[in-house]
C-alpha cells in the first residue's frame, strides 16, 4: 500500500484516530466535564475539591441534573475529531516519509501538535464557553467563532495559544511513549493496545499539568492577558504548589482512561479497514 502524506494509509489512520477519540470521549465525558470545573474553579468547584471524581458526579447529578455532566458534549465531540484528524495525518504523514526512534517521534509529535493548536484553537476556546455555561449569545462551534470573534476581537480565538504550543510537548510524549512500547511489544491484543494508551498517557499527564491548568483557565477567559509563568507564578504564590495539580486527579481519571479507549479503538479500527482493503486488492 502506498505511503506518504496523500497515501490511504495516513487517511485511514487520521480517520481511525478521530473516531476512536470520539468514541472515548462519548463514554468519559462525564469525568471531563469534572476536570474542567475545577480547572477553572468554577462556583462549585469548592464543593467539588472535596470530593473523589465519582462522589463529584453524584453530586452534580443530585444538585444539577445529569444532564449537566454532558454540557457542550456535541461541539466537544466535532472538536475532537477535528483535532485528532489534524493531528494524526500530520504524524503519521511525516512518519511515513521519514525514519527514527522515540526520539524522532517526539519531534514528529510536536510538529504535529503545533498544526493542530494553529488550526483548531478557536473551536476550543469556544467549547471552553460552551461548557462553562457562558454562552448566552451562541449555542455552538461556527456561531461561537463568529460571536467572538465579532465581540472580542479575532485574537480572542487564540486564547491560551502560549500554553496550548507548550502543551503539543503532552500528545508527543503519548505518541513517543506509545510508538516505543508498540516497537517492542509486538502484539494485536486489545487488552495491551489499552494498556499501552493508558500508560502513555499517565506519563505525559503527570509531566505537563500544570500548563493545562494555566491553558484552561486563558481559554475560559480568565487571566487570559497574563503569561503562562505569570499566571502559574500567581497560583504558586496564592494558594501553594498543590494548587498547580488542581483537578489533577479527575484529569488522570479521565485522560488515562479516555486514551487508553481511544487507542484501543483506533489500533482495531485501522486493522479492519486495512483487512477489508487487502482483500478488496
Amino acid at each position: 500500500m502506498a505511503q506518504g502524506l496523500l497515501s490511504y494509509e495516513t487517511f485511514v489512520k487520521s480517520v481511525a484516530g478521530a473516531s476512536g477519540s470520539i468514541i472515548a470521549m462519548s463514554v468519559f465525558y462525564p469525568l471531563d466535564t469534572i476536570r474542567f470545573r475545577l480547572q477553572i474553579e468554577d462556583d462549585n468547584a469548592k464543593e467539588l475539591k472535596k470530593m473523589n471524581s465519582l462522589h463529584a458526579v453524584y453530586h452534580i447529578i443530585r444538585t444539577e441534573g445529569i444532564e449537566a455532566l454532558y454540557r457542550g458534549m456535541k461541539p466537544v465531540l466535532q472538536s475532537l475529531g477535528a483535532s485528532n484528524f489534524v493531528y494524526f495525518y500530520t504524524f503519521h504523514g511525516l512518519k511515513s516519509i521519514t525514519t527514527g526512534s522515540a526520539l524522532h517521534d517526539l519531534g514528529l509529535g510536536m510538529i504535529a501538535g503545533m498544526a493542530n493548536v494553529l488550526a483548531t484553537l478557536p473551536l476550543w476556546v469556544v467549547n471552553s464557553r460552551l461548557k462553562a455555561n457562558k454562552s448566552e449569545h451562541f449555542s455552538g462551534l461556527l456561531d461561537g467563532v463568529v460571536h467572538i470573534a465579532q465581540k472580542e476581537g479575532v485574537s480572542a480565538l487564540w486564547n491560551g495559544l502560549g500554553p496550548s504550543l507548550m502543551l503539543v510537548i503532552n500528545p508527543a510524549i503519548h505518541f513517543a511513549v506509545y510508538e516505543a512500547l508498540k516497537r517492542n511489544v509486538k502484539t494485536s491484543s486489545a487488552t495491551v493496545f489499552f494498556l499501552f494508551g493508558a500508560i502513555s498517557k499517565a506519563v505525559a499527564t503527570v509531566a505537563t499539568y500544570p500548563i493545562q491548568l494555566a491553558q484552561a483557565r486563558q481559554r475560559h477567559g480568565k487571566n487570559s492577558q497574563m503569561s503562562t509563568a505569570a499566571l502559574l507564578l500567581s497560583i504558586l504564590k496564592r494558594n501553594g504548589p498543590a494548587a498547580l495539580f488542581q483537578g489533577m486527579e479527575a484529569k488522570l481519571l479521565q485522560t488515562v482512561l479516555t486514551a487508553a479507549l481511544f487507542f484501543m479503538t483506533y489500533e482495531k479500527i485501522v486493522r479492519f479497514v486495512f483487512m477489508l482493503l487487502m482483500r478488496k486488492g
